[in-house]
């Protein structure tokens, strides 16, 4: 399937997929997203303060995409958790699925369409108080399969995101910042990051539209 076709399909209603006798992917998410009323209660928890500066920040200092004990990398884990009808091969890459991206509601066949988006970006994290971490910490931040911090997510969805916070950007899909907000208030408030006044009055207009 071609991109313009696996992008005019996700444009269409999901009656009209279903029509198409084609099977609509179940867009799994993370574990552990707070729902709103507990997303508003930890972000009231957390603490508000300016960014940190980026000195001294390198991506390894946070050892991404670890082998896990079954030997599937991190990345390799969320795309089995993520889609739907994942078979891998014995290297633990897919084979076959389908992926929903809930950021801008687009379908993939393909795992090289997709980026794994850490929803705290690492170098928003170190600005945020992961600059104090060991190595140990960042590693298991950005490895964390148990909260909501990873996701399988369009590639150049994520790209355009970068290391932006939320005043500065959301997910295109309007209908997902609900979600997209708990996820981040989510996984700040595990890891005890700061947000600053700016990122805290995005995340709760989110979390008013809830």
């Amino acid at each position: 399937m071609t991109r313009s076709l696996r992008t005019t399909l996700a444009a269409l209603p999901l009656a009209g997929l279903i029509g198409l006798g084609l099977a609509v992917p179940a867009g799994a998410e993370p574990p552990g997203i707070p729902d709103p009323a507990t997303a508003q209660t930890q972000l009231g928890e957390l603490t508000v303060a300016p960014e940190g500066s980026m000195d001294g920040y390198d991506r390894d200092k946070f050892p991404h995409w670890n082998e896990g004990s079954d030997g599937c990398s991190t990345r390799e884990s969320v795309l089995k958790r993520d889609g739907d009808d994942v078979e891998v091969g014995s290297d633990c890459y897919p084979t076959s699925g389908s992926w929903l991206s809930p950021y801008d509601g687009e379908t993939w066949t393909q795992p090289s369409d997709l980026d794994i988006d850490h929803v705290v970006p690492l170098a928003a994290a170190w600005r945020s108080g992961a600059a104090q971490w060991t190595q140990e910490q960042r590693q298991a931040f950005a490895n964390d399969l148990e909260g909501p911090q990873l996701i399988a997510v369009t590639d150049n969805v994520n790209q355009e995101k970068g290391d932006q916070t939320p005043d500065a950007w959301m997910p295109p899909s309007t209908d997902y910042h609900c979600t997209y907000a708990s996820m981040w208030i989510g996984s700040k408030h595990k890891y005890q990051l700061t947000v600053t006044e700016a990122e805290k009055g995005a995340l709760q207009t989110a979390l008013d539209g809830c």
